[in-house]
């Protein structure tokens, strides 16, 4: 008999249904509070039918993820920093979340306050991680046991890593589905990864992440009922970042998280290329508008951008051996 417990089948069930059930009961509830998106005008026009989409949705799986992990889950340190994470920077996509509300604009609190907010949490998490020496041990892809010492280069690296990671995702946060579709595939590389070679504990959290977001997907799928929203996809950079600091497979993130740093890369290259020349390298940045405005509908493109993740992730658990 399969031992559910052991594939980490359970929790990723539980937490799917837990948002199954949240949705229904939390998306009425936005709406009533008026808690709608504002689209930005120079986005693409086919968003414009988006204006009033409830947002904060990502507190649908977050409730599920915690209270998955707490009374279905495992309690040990790893696991209790990857939730703070998810939590904490979450809770940082919340307020600017409810400051969008209250404005009725696309800004809620100034960059440089999102910033030092991030790494106030950043700094906190590092400080609890860095109590389990093992952290310490960066695991080379594709070379099997074989690991580097970071020693003190732990500190810039983690936090280069925290702030990257959150914002990464932040940025491929723009259409329906897009997101929360390649997080689903690249947790379930994670815990897979995790399982069988790295910590199962952490397995068990990236796997219940996964599950509470295929429920949420229903509801965040094209045409979406409600965007996850900052307090969504801050979190879920959050939860990627600590999974792979507190397990020490830090290099594989830019692998099974290859999507979100192609977002990050054309985001960069557009600012570079317009400041340099006057010109724009892409209509428009983050990649996923650029190809939106080429006519390519949304849908398409996070299938698109779901099978590379795929690919990638695959590879990635394959390099682990």
């Amino acid at each position: 008999m399969i031992n559910l417990r052991n594939f980490y089948i359970l929790n990723f069930i539980i937490a799917m249904i837990l948002s199954l059930v949240l949705g229904p009961i939390i998306i009425p509830e936005l709406k009533k509070l008026k808690i709608g998106q504002t689209i930005r005008e120079d986005g693409p026009e086919s968003h414009l039918v988006k204006t009033g989409t409830p947002i904060m949705g990502g507190i649908i799986f977050i409730i599920a993820t915690v209270v998955t992990m707490i009374v279905f889950g495992v309690k040990s340190k790893s696991a209790l920093i990857c939730i703070a994470s998810m939590i904490g920077f979450g809770g940082i996509g919340f307020i600017d979340d409810y400051l969008i509300v209250v404005k009725k604009t696309n800004e809620g609190i100034t960059p440089r306050q999102k910033f030092s907010a991030q790494i106030i949490v950043s700094l906190l998490i590092i400080f609890f991680a860095i109590q389990d020496s093992s952290v310490l041990n960066l695991y080379i892809p594709f070379l099997g046991d074989n690991k580097i010492y970071l020693g003190w280069l732990f500190y810039p690296l983690t936090l280069f890593v925290m702030l990257g990671t959150v914002n990464s995702v932040n940025l491929t946060d723009g259409l329906d589905g897009l997101a929360s579709t390649v997080s689903v595939i690249a947790l379930v590389g994670l815990g897979i990864m995790n399982a069988f070679k790295f910590n199962r504990d952490i397995a068990i959290f990236s796997m219940t992440l996964a599950g509470a977001l295929v429920g949420f997907l229903k509801f965040n799928r094209y045409p979406a009922q409600t965007f996850m929203g900052d307090v969504g996809s801050l979190a879920i950079g959050g939860a990627f970042a600590a999974i792979a600091i507190t397990s020490g497979i830090t290099l594989y993130l830019p692998f099974v998280g290859i999507i979100f740093v192609i977002e990050t890369l054309s985001v960069i290259i557009q600012v570079i290329s317009f400041k340099t020349t006057g010109k724009r390298a892409f209509l428009m940045a983050p990649i996923h508008h650029h190809f939106e405005a080429k006519g390519i509908h949304e849908t398409k493109i996070v299938k698109i951008f779901s099978l590379i993740t795929l690919v990638f992730t695959i590879i990635s658990i394959l390099g682990i051996r």
